[in-house]
Protein backbone atom coordinates (compact mmCIF):
# COMPACT_ATOMS: atom_id res chain seq x y z
CA UNK A 1 0.00 0.00 0.00
CA UNK A 2 1.21 3.49 -0.83
CA UNK A 3 1.55 6.02 1.95
CA UNK A 4 -1.46 8.21 2.64
CA UNK A 5 -1.08 11.96 2.35
CA UNK A 6 -3.07 14.50 4.34
CA UNK A 7 -4.14 16.95 1.66
CA UNK A 8 -7.05 19.10 0.55
CA UNK A 9 -9.26 17.06 -1.77
CA UNK A 10 -9.15 19.74 -4.50
CA UNK A 11 -5.35 19.64 -4.57
CA UNK A 12 -5.33 15.84 -4.68
CA UNK A 13 -7.76 15.93 -7.62
CA UNK A 14 -5.44 18.32 -9.46
CA UNK A 15 -2.47 16.07 -8.72
CA UNK A 16 -4.39 13.14 -10.21
CA UNK A 17 -4.99 15.13 -13.41
CA UNK A 18 -1.25 15.78 -13.52
CA UNK A 19 -0.46 12.08 -13.00
CA UNK A 20 -2.93 11.28 -15.79
CA UNK A 21 -0.73 13.46 -18.01
CA UNK A 22 -3.48 15.68 -19.36
CA UNK A 23 -2.54 17.63 -22.48
CA UNK A 24 -4.86 20.60 -22.05
CA UNK A 25 -6.78 22.24 -19.23
CA UNK A 26 -9.26 25.02 -20.01
CA UNK A 27 -11.15 26.53 -17.11
CA UNK A 28 -12.64 29.61 -15.52
CA UNK A 29 -12.59 30.05 -11.73
CA UNK A 30 -15.78 29.66 -9.73
CA UNK A 31 -16.32 28.73 -6.10
CA UNK A 32 -15.96 25.98 -4.91
CA UNK A 33 -13.97 24.41 -7.77
CA UNK A 34 -11.31 27.13 -7.97
CA UNK A 35 -8.60 25.37 -5.97
CA UNK A 36 -8.52 22.51 -8.46
CA UNK A 37 -7.75 24.63 -11.51
CA UNK A 38 -5.54 27.05 -9.55
CA UNK A 39 -3.32 24.16 -8.53
CA UNK A 40 -3.26 22.83 -12.08
CA UNK A 41 -2.18 26.25 -13.36
CA UNK A 42 0.68 26.17 -10.84
CA UNK A 43 1.72 22.68 -11.92
CA UNK A 44 1.82 23.79 -15.55
CA UNK A 45 3.61 27.06 -14.75
CA UNK A 46 6.22 25.22 -12.65
CA UNK A 47 6.90 22.71 -15.40
CA UNK A 48 5.57 19.78 -13.37
CA UNK A 49 2.90 19.11 -15.99
CA UNK A 50 3.67 19.42 -19.68
CA UNK A 51 0.31 20.75 -20.80
CA UNK A 52 -1.44 23.81 -22.13
CA UNK A 53 -3.41 25.74 -19.52
CA UNK A 54 -5.88 28.16 -21.10
CA UNK A 55 -7.51 30.70 -18.73
CA UNK A 56 -10.60 31.65 -20.72
CA UNK A 57 -13.12 34.46 -20.22
CA UNK A 58 -16.08 32.25 -19.27
CA UNK A 59 -17.18 28.69 -18.67
CA UNK A 60 -18.93 28.67 -22.04
CA UNK A 61 -15.53 29.34 -23.59
CA UNK A 62 -13.82 26.78 -21.34
CA UNK A 63 -15.81 23.85 -22.66
CA UNK A 64 -15.70 25.25 -26.20
CA UNK A 65 -11.90 25.17 -26.01
CA UNK A 66 -12.09 21.63 -24.62
CA UNK A 67 -14.17 20.54 -27.59
CA UNK A 68 -11.55 21.83 -30.01
CA UNK A 69 -8.75 20.29 -27.98
CA UNK A 70 -10.38 16.87 -27.67
CA UNK A 71 -11.40 16.87 -31.33
CA UNK A 72 -7.75 17.48 -32.20
CA UNK A 73 -6.72 14.40 -30.19
CA UNK A 74 -5.53 15.88 -26.88
CA UNK A 75 -6.29 14.46 -23.43
CA UNK A 76 -8.55 17.23 -22.13
CA UNK A 77 -9.78 18.32 -18.71
CA UNK A 78 -12.02 21.03 -17.31
CA UNK A 79 -13.74 21.84 -14.06
CA UNK A 80 -16.73 23.95 -13.04
CA UNK A 81 -19.61 24.43 -10.63
CA UNK A 82 -23.14 25.80 -10.37
CA UNK A 83 -23.60 29.03 -12.36
CA UNK A 84 -20.50 28.14 -14.35
CA UNK A 85 -22.15 24.90 -15.44
CA UNK A 86 -25.32 26.84 -16.26
CA UNK A 87 -23.33 29.15 -18.55
CA UNK A 88 -21.57 26.12 -20.01
CA UNK A 89 -24.88 24.33 -20.55
CA UNK A 90 -25.14 24.84 -24.31
CA UNK A 91 -21.73 23.29 -24.89
CA UNK A 92 -22.28 20.42 -22.41
CA UNK A 93 -24.86 18.92 -24.75
CA UNK A 94 -22.68 19.47 -27.81
CA UNK A 95 -19.67 17.72 -26.25
CA UNK A 96 -21.72 14.61 -25.54
CA UNK A 97 -23.33 14.58 -28.97
CA UNK A 98 -19.90 14.81 -30.62
CA UNK A 99 -18.72 11.83 -28.48
CA UNK A 100 -15.62 13.72 -27.32
CA UNK A 101 -13.90 12.06 -24.31
CA UNK A 102 -13.49 15.17 -22.16
CA UNK A 103 -13.21 14.74 -18.38
CA UNK A 104 -14.90 17.26 -16.12
CA UNK A 105 -14.91 17.57 -12.35
CA UNK A 106 -18.14 19.16 -11.17
CA UNK A 107 -17.90 20.64 -7.67
CA UNK A 108 -21.59 20.46 -6.84
CA UNK A 109 -23.17 23.71 -5.68
CA UNK A 110 -26.62 25.32 -5.56
CA UNK A 111 -27.92 27.25 -8.53
CA UNK A 112 -29.18 30.79 -8.01
CA UNK A 113 -31.46 32.28 -6.92
CA UNK A 114 -31.16 33.22 -4.21
CA UNK A 115 -27.40 33.36 -4.62
CA UNK A 116 -25.62 30.62 -2.71
CA UNK A 117 -22.08 29.30 -2.93
CA UNK A 118 -22.88 26.22 -0.87
CA UNK A 119 -23.40 22.61 -1.74
CA UNK A 120 -26.29 20.61 -3.06
CA UNK A 121 -27.03 18.72 -6.30
CA UNK A 122 -29.07 21.34 -8.13
CA UNK A 123 -26.37 21.94 -10.72
CA UNK A 124 -25.76 18.35 -11.79
CA UNK A 125 -29.48 17.61 -11.99
CA UNK A 126 -29.79 20.42 -14.53
CA UNK A 127 -27.67 18.41 -16.99
CA UNK A 128 -28.86 14.95 -15.98
CA UNK A 129 -30.00 14.20 -19.52
CA UNK A 130 -27.08 15.75 -21.39
CA UNK A 131 -25.53 12.43 -22.47
CA UNK A 132 -22.40 12.48 -20.26
CA UNK A 133 -21.30 9.53 -18.15
CA UNK A 134 -21.73 10.71 -14.54
CA UNK A 135 -20.41 9.30 -11.28
CA UNK A 136 -20.65 10.51 -7.67
CA UNK A 137 -17.76 10.42 -5.21
CA UNK A 138 -18.39 9.98 -1.49
CA UNK A 139 -14.98 11.05 -0.16
CA UNK A 140 -11.60 12.38 -1.20
CA UNK A 141 -10.11 8.99 -1.98
CA UNK A 142 -12.93 8.26 -4.38
CA UNK A 143 -12.38 11.62 -6.07
CA UNK A 144 -8.68 10.89 -6.56
CA UNK A 145 -9.26 7.37 -7.87
CA UNK A 146 -12.02 8.44 -10.22
CA UNK A 147 -9.92 10.97 -12.07
CA UNK A 148 -7.98 8.06 -13.58
CA UNK A 149 -11.21 6.09 -13.98
CA UNK A 150 -12.87 8.96 -15.85
CA UNK A 151 -10.04 9.30 -18.38
CA UNK A 152 -9.88 5.52 -18.78
CA UNK A 153 -13.62 5.19 -19.49
CA UNK A 154 -14.12 8.34 -21.55
CA UNK A 155 -11.18 7.54 -23.83
CA UNK A 156 -11.99 3.84 -24.28
CA UNK A 157 -12.56 3.39 -28.05
CA UNK A 158 -15.68 1.36 -27.22
CA UNK A 159 -17.05 4.33 -25.26
CA UNK A 160 -15.73 7.73 -26.40
CA UNK A 161 -18.17 9.69 -24.22
CA UNK A 162 -17.34 12.66 -21.95
CA UNK A 163 -17.38 11.89 -18.24
CA UNK A 164 -18.24 13.90 -15.13
CA UNK A 165 -16.98 13.28 -11.60
CA UNK A 166 -19.37 14.82 -9.07
CA UNK A 167 -17.99 15.84 -5.69
CA UNK A 168 -19.77 17.91 -3.09
CA UNK A 169 -18.56 21.49 -2.92
CA UNK A 170 -16.81 22.54 0.31
CA UNK A 171 -17.87 19.30 2.04
CA UNK A 172 -15.21 17.58 -0.08
CA UNK A 173 -13.44 20.23 -2.16
CA UNK A 174 -12.07 22.22 0.77
CA UNK A 175 -11.59 19.43 3.30
CA UNK A 176 -8.24 17.85 4.16
CA UNK A 177 -8.44 14.06 4.07
CA UNK A 178 -5.93 11.19 4.16
CA UNK A 179 -5.60 10.14 0.53
CA UNK A 180 -3.55 7.24 -0.78
CA UNK A 181 -1.75 8.39 -3.91
CA UNK A 182 -1.08 5.91 -6.69
CA UNK A 183 2.48 5.55 -7.85
CA UNK A 184 3.06 6.60 -11.45
CA UNK A 185 3.70 3.03 -12.52
CA UNK A 186 0.19 2.04 -11.40
CA UNK A 187 -1.30 5.02 -13.25
CA UNK A 188 0.53 4.09 -16.44
CA UNK A 189 -0.60 0.48 -16.12
CA UNK A 190 -4.23 1.45 -15.60
CA UNK A 191 -4.54 4.39 -17.98
CA UNK A 192 -3.31 3.71 -21.52
CA UNK A 193 -2.08 6.38 -23.88
CA UNK A 194 -4.96 8.29 -25.44
CA UNK A 195 -5.68 7.14 -28.98
CA UNK A 196 -8.70 9.10 -30.22
CA UNK A 197 -11.32 7.40 -32.36
CA UNK A 198 -11.37 10.28 -34.84
CA UNK A 199 -9.62 13.64 -34.98
CA UNK A 200 -9.72 16.88 -36.87
CA UNK A 201 -6.80 16.75 -39.27
CA UNK A 202 -6.23 18.93 -42.37
CA UNK A 203 -4.66 15.96 -44.12
CA UNK A 204 -7.76 13.84 -43.57
CA UNK A 205 -10.76 16.18 -43.30
CA UNK A 206 -13.81 15.04 -41.35
CA UNK A 207 -17.01 16.75 -40.28
CA UNK A 208 -18.09 16.90 -36.64
CA UNK A 209 -21.42 18.25 -35.48
CA UNK A 210 -22.94 18.87 -38.89
CA UNK A 211 -26.44 20.24 -39.43
CA UNK A 212 -29.10 17.54 -39.15
CA UNK A 213 -32.41 17.65 -40.98
CA UNK A 214 -35.48 16.11 -39.28
CA UNK A 215 -34.99 12.99 -41.38
CA UNK A 216 -31.83 11.97 -39.48
CA UNK A 217 -31.96 13.75 -36.10
CA UNK A 218 -34.02 11.07 -34.37
CA UNK A 219 -31.63 8.34 -35.55
CA UNK A 220 -28.66 10.36 -34.30
CA UNK A 221 -30.22 10.68 -30.82
CA UNK A 222 -31.10 6.98 -30.78
CA UNK A 223 -27.49 6.09 -31.58
CA UNK A 224 -26.24 8.43 -28.86
CA UNK A 225 -28.54 6.87 -26.26
CA UNK A 226 -27.50 3.34 -27.23
CA UNK A 227 -23.83 4.30 -26.97
CA UNK A 228 -24.32 5.62 -23.45
CA UNK A 229 -26.23 2.52 -22.34
CA UNK A 230 -23.61 0.22 -23.91
CA UNK A 231 -20.81 2.02 -22.06
CA UNK A 232 -21.78 0.31 -18.79
CA UNK A 233 -19.84 -2.94 -19.35
CA UNK A 234 -16.68 -0.91 -20.00
CA UNK A 235 -17.37 1.19 -16.90
CA UNK A 236 -17.65 -1.94 -14.78
CA UNK A 237 -14.52 -3.39 -16.36
CA UNK A 238 -12.62 -0.19 -15.54
CA UNK A 239 -13.63 -0.52 -11.89
CA UNK A 240 -12.63 -4.19 -11.80
CA UNK A 241 -9.24 -3.44 -13.34
CA UNK A 242 -8.72 -0.67 -10.80
CA UNK A 243 -9.40 -3.13 -8.00
CA UNK A 244 -6.78 -5.50 -9.37
CA UNK A 245 -4.16 -2.75 -9.50
CA UNK A 246 -4.78 -0.74 -6.30
CA UNK A 247 -6.99 -3.05 -4.24
CA UNK A 248 -10.00 -0.74 -3.96
CA UNK A 249 -13.15 -2.12 -5.49
CA UNK A 250 -15.94 0.08 -6.79
CA UNK A 251 -19.28 -0.77 -8.33
CA UNK A 252 -22.29 1.07 -9.81
CA UNK A 253 -24.39 0.43 -6.70
CA UNK A 254 -23.04 -0.30 -3.24
CA UNK A 255 -24.87 -1.47 -0.14
CA UNK A 256 -24.30 -1.07 3.58
CA UNK A 257 -25.89 -3.47 6.10
CA UNK A 258 -28.43 -4.60 3.55
CA UNK A 259 -28.73 -8.10 5.03
CA UNK A 260 -32.14 -8.45 6.65
CA UNK A 261 -32.99 -4.80 6.06
CA UNK A 262 -36.64 -3.97 5.53
CA UNK A 263 -36.01 -0.24 5.07
CA UNK A 264 -33.06 1.32 3.27
CA UNK A 265 -31.81 4.84 2.80
CA UNK A 266 -30.76 5.72 -0.74
CA UNK A 267 -27.93 8.28 -1.05
CA UNK A 268 -25.54 9.79 -3.58
CA UNK A 269 -22.37 11.70 -2.74
CA UNK A 270 -20.76 12.63 0.57
CA UNK A 271 -24.01 12.49 2.56
CA UNK A 272 -23.76 8.72 2.35
CA UNK A 273 -21.13 8.68 5.09
CA UNK A 274 -23.40 10.64 7.43
CA UNK A 275 -26.29 8.30 6.70
CA UNK A 276 -24.07 5.31 7.47
CA UNK A 277 -23.65 6.63 11.04
CA UNK A 278 -27.42 6.86 11.39
CA UNK A 279 -27.77 3.31 10.07
CA UNK A 280 -25.26 2.06 12.67
CA UNK A 281 -27.23 3.76 15.46
CA UNK A 282 -30.54 2.37 14.23
CA UNK A 283 -29.09 -1.13 13.86
CA UNK A 284 -27.85 -0.91 17.45
CA UNK A 285 -31.47 -0.27 18.45
CA UNK A 286 -32.57 -3.41 16.63
CA UNK A 287 -34.04 -1.65 13.61
CA UNK A 288 -33.96 -3.53 10.30
CA UNK A 289 -32.41 -0.74 8.28
CA UNK A 290 -29.67 -0.52 5.68
CA UNK A 291 -28.31 1.72 2.97
CA UNK A 292 -27.95 1.75 -0.80
CA UNK A 293 -25.47 4.11 -2.48
CA UNK A 294 -25.68 5.02 -6.14
CA UNK A 295 -22.24 5.76 -7.59
CA UNK A 296 -23.10 5.55 -11.29
CA UNK A 297 -25.78 8.10 -12.13
CA UNK A 298 -25.56 7.89 -15.93
CA UNK A 299 -25.96 5.42 -17.47
CA UNK A 300 -28.30 4.46 -14.64
CA UNK A 301 -27.49 0.97 -13.29
CA UNK A 302 -31.02 -0.40 -13.53
CA UNK A 303 -30.28 -4.10 -13.05
CA UNK A 304 -27.82 -3.57 -10.20
CA UNK A 305 -30.20 -1.27 -8.36
CA UNK A 306 -33.18 -3.57 -8.70
CA UNK A 307 -31.11 -6.45 -7.36
CA UNK A 308 -29.86 -4.38 -4.40
CA UNK A 309 -33.40 -3.54 -3.22
CA UNK A 310 -35.11 -6.78 -4.23
CA UNK A 311 -35.87 -7.85 -0.67
CA UNK A 312 -36.60 -4.52 0.99
CA UNK A 313 -40.04 -3.17 1.82
CA UNK A 314 -39.32 0.56 1.98
CA UNK A 315 -36.85 2.97 0.41
CA UNK A 316 -36.15 6.39 1.88
CA UNK A 317 -34.71 8.42 -1.00
CA UNK A 318 -32.50 11.33 0.02
CA UNK A 319 -32.54 14.08 -2.59
CA UNK A 320 -30.40 17.22 -2.58
CA UNK A 321 -32.37 18.98 -5.31
CA UNK A 322 -36.03 19.75 -5.95
CA UNK A 323 -37.94 19.08 -9.15
CA UNK A 324 -40.14 22.15 -9.12
CA UNK A 325 -43.79 21.41 -9.69
CA UNK A 326 -43.15 17.67 -9.75
CA UNK A 327 -43.36 15.00 -7.09
CA UNK A 328 -40.31 15.80 -5.03
CA UNK A 329 -36.68 15.25 -5.97
CA UNK A 330 -35.21 14.05 -9.28
CA UNK A 331 -33.57 10.97 -7.74
CA UNK A 332 -36.86 9.83 -6.20
CA UNK A 333 -38.57 10.25 -9.55
CA UNK A 334 -35.89 8.13 -11.17
CA UNK A 335 -36.25 5.40 -8.56
CA UNK A 336 -40.03 5.27 -8.90
CA UNK A 337 -39.63 4.87 -12.64
CA UNK A 338 -37.00 2.12 -12.36
CA UNK A 339 -39.13 0.12 -9.92
CA UNK A 340 -42.53 0.76 -11.47
CA UNK A 341 -42.86 -2.64 -13.17
CA UNK A 342 -41.39 -4.65 -10.28
CA UNK A 343 -43.82 -7.22 -8.91
CA UNK A 344 -42.86 -6.51 -5.30
CA UNK A 345 -42.23 -2.80 -5.55
CA UNK A 346 -40.93 -1.23 -2.32
CA UNK A 347 -42.80 1.73 -0.89
CA UNK A 348 -40.87 4.91 -1.62
CA UNK A 349 -40.66 8.00 0.56
CA UNK A 350 -38.64 11.06 -0.37
CA UNK A 351 -36.83 13.59 1.79
CA UNK A 352 -35.24 16.67 0.25
CA UNK A 353 -32.57 18.04 2.55
CA UNK A 354 -29.15 19.67 2.74
CA UNK A 355 -30.03 22.35 0.19
CA UNK A 356 -27.37 25.07 -0.09
CA UNK A 357 -25.17 23.25 2.40
CA UNK A 358 -27.60 23.19 5.32
CA UNK A 359 -26.20 20.74 7.86
CA UNK A 360 -27.94 17.38 8.18
CA UNK A 361 -26.83 15.21 11.11
CA UNK A 362 -27.14 11.49 11.81
CA UNK A 363 -29.91 12.26 14.29
CA UNK A 364 -31.77 14.15 11.55
CA UNK A 365 -31.63 11.03 9.40
CA UNK A 366 -32.92 8.94 12.29
CA UNK A 367 -35.87 11.34 12.48
CA UNK A 368 -36.41 10.92 8.73
CA UNK A 369 -36.37 7.16 9.19
CA UNK A 370 -39.06 7.34 11.87
CA UNK A 371 -41.19 9.72 9.81
CA UNK A 372 -40.58 7.63 6.68
CA UNK A 373 -41.98 4.54 8.38
CA UNK A 374 -45.17 6.44 9.18
CA UNK A 375 -45.43 7.74 5.61
CA UNK A 376 -44.83 4.28 4.13
CA UNK A 377 -47.48 2.82 6.42
CA UNK A 378 -50.11 4.88 4.64
CA UNK A 379 -50.07 3.80 0.97
CA UNK A 380 -52.16 6.82 0.03
CA UNK A 381 -49.15 8.96 1.01
CA UNK A 382 -46.58 6.97 -0.96
CA UNK A 383 -45.99 9.70 -3.53
CA UNK A 384 -45.60 12.46 -0.96
CA UNK A 385 -42.27 14.13 -0.27
CA UNK A 386 -40.93 16.16 2.61
CA UNK A 387 -38.72 19.25 2.46
CA UNK A 388 -36.90 18.35 5.64
CA UNK A 389 -36.07 21.02 8.19
CA UNK A 390 -38.22 23.81 6.74
CA UNK A 391 -38.76 26.39 9.47
CA UNK A 392 -42.38 27.29 10.20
Amino acid sequence: MNKKVGIEVSLAAADAVKMANADLIAAYPITPQTHIVEHLSELVANGELDAEFIPVESEHSALSVCIGSSAAGARTFTCTSSQGLALMNEIVFIAASLRLPIVMILANRSLSGPLSIWNDHTDVMSIRDSGWIQVFAENGQEVFDHVFFAFRVAEDPKVSIPTIINLDGFILTHVIEPIEYWDQEAVNKYLPEFKPVSTLNPDNPVTMGAFAMPGIYTEAKKAQDEALIKSKPEIIKAWKDMGKIIGRNYSPVETNQIEGAETVFLTMGSMGETVSIAVDKLRARGQKVGQVKIRLWRPFPVEEFREAVRNVKRIIVIDRALSFGGQGGPVAGEIRSVLYDEEKRPLITNFICGLAGRDVTPDNFIEMYEKGLKMAGDKSKEEDYVMYGVRE
